[in-house]
């Protein structure tokens, strides 16, 4: 039987995503009856601020079901103008778009700013998807391996200076990290400054994690001198709010950026779903308390795991932020998850996914109990 589709080149490039492969596997053993302590999805385990959601309802009430415009609704580019504001982003409201979550956002910029052969530099460990949307759009990659420094930039930037040249397109900088919870220092940022500046570089600021930080300072990229005009700030609802399923994000860049982006936005997605970009403007104004409640507990849980793994001989470094952490394990890290998730039923995400061999993604949006039992089965099965 002849098969009637030609699949393009650029498909053919990138795989399946590993953490949602190892999310859907957990998924799977769990519906037939299994009791898998999964650790591996992005997502808190926190309902939706409850103001959030009745904010939804009403504007649902109010029959906001149809389109808006493209880019978004005029009073959530403003809030969103203004909390950028906040984190020293000289930002205007025509300088946002809003897009149906904070992966479409990046999407659109690889695809806005790279054309087939150009560089793009990543720093590793790096978020999955990141590889995939370069390689959809034909990039080559260069990567910077930040393992050998505790997962920090600021140590690497000698590294960093050696990868990025004036063939280097595009830079993405991802603080608080995934899957690392690194948060780089504001040395670590003005060393990518300064590099971008000297070689006129592009550079995504991925920042949908800087709401979840707790030892340290965030510090955005486009507030730093010289990076206004070259940085594409990435940023979303999901995990600070807890809105993963609302799919609501946002970048923000020059008003030329936002000119070429805004096409490919309005021919794929056309605009971000009407009634949730309302709900983002609650989110926005009036979540402060349910946000840092969100991540003190996430700091807790982290401190328990520290605890935990050091009390089995387990050395981890310990992000700042995010709710992930980076575990040692064998040279093997597939077989290891593998094995972790059919005989301790305790489901980890590889760190070759993330082009970090030998260590395991684990991600503390559980109960305190579920992690201390996550920990005791990989003990019990001698995977610590």
């Amino acid at each position: 039987m002849s098969d009637a589709y030609d699949f393009s080149e650029r498909i053919g490039r990138v795989e399946p995503s590993a953490t949602l492969a190892i999310s859907n596997l957990a998924a799977e053993k769990e519906a037939e009856g299994a009791d898998i302590v999964d650790l591996s999805v992005g997502e808190p385990d926190f309902d939706t601020p409850s103001n959030v959601v009745e904010a939804g309802k009403e504007a649902l009430d109010a029959g906001h079901t149809g389109y808006t415009s493209s880019n978004g609704i005029p009073k959530l580019k403003e809030a969103i103008a203004d909390k950028l504001g906040e984190t020293g982003i000289d930002a205007d409201a025509d300088e946002v778009i809003v897009t149906p979550g904070g992966k479409q956002a990046l999407y659109e910029t690889f695809q806005t700013l790279i054309d087939g052969g150009d560089e793009v530099v990543l720093l590793d460990p790096a978020w999955v998807s990141y590889e995939a949307m370069a390689k959809l759009a034909g990039a080559e990659l260069s990567r910077v391996d930040l393992a050998p420094h505790g997962f920090q930039l600021e140590p690497a930037l000698d590294d960093l200076a050696e990868t990025v040249s004036d063939d280097t397109e595009l830079l993405v900088v991802n603080s608080p990290s995934n899957p690392t919870g690194a948060v780089f220092s504001e040395a670590a940022l003005e060393g990518v400054r300064d590099l971008a500046v000297e070689h006129d570089v592009a550079v995504i600021s991925d920042e949908i994690y800087e709401r979840i930080i707790y030892d340290a300072e965030h510090v955005s990229l486009a507030s730093l001198d010289g990076m206004a005009d070259r940085t594409v700030t990435i940023n979303g609802f999901s995990k600070a709010y807890s809105m993963t399923g609302w799919r609501l994000g946002y970048l923000h860049a020059t008003d030329e950026f936002v000119g070429e982006a805004g096409k490919l936005h309005s021919h794929s997605v056309s605009c971000a779903t009407n009634f949730v970009q309302r709900a983002g403007i609650e989110a926005l104004e009036n979540t402060d308390e349910s946000v840092e409640e969100m991540r003190d507990a996430f700091a807790d849980r982290r401190d328990l795991l520290v605890d935990l793994f050091d009390e089995h001989g387990v050395d981890v470094d310990v992000g700042d932020g995010a709710f992930y952490m980076m575990i040692p394990v064998d040279d093997d890290d597939q077989a290891w998850c593998e094995r972790a998730i059919e005989e301790a039923a305790v489901a980890c995400v590889p760190g070759s996914a993330f082009n970090a061999d030998g260590h395991a993604r684990i991600s503390y949006a559980a109960s305190e109990e579920r992690l201390r039992e996550a920990v005791d089965r990989l003990v019990a099965n001698d995977l610590l």
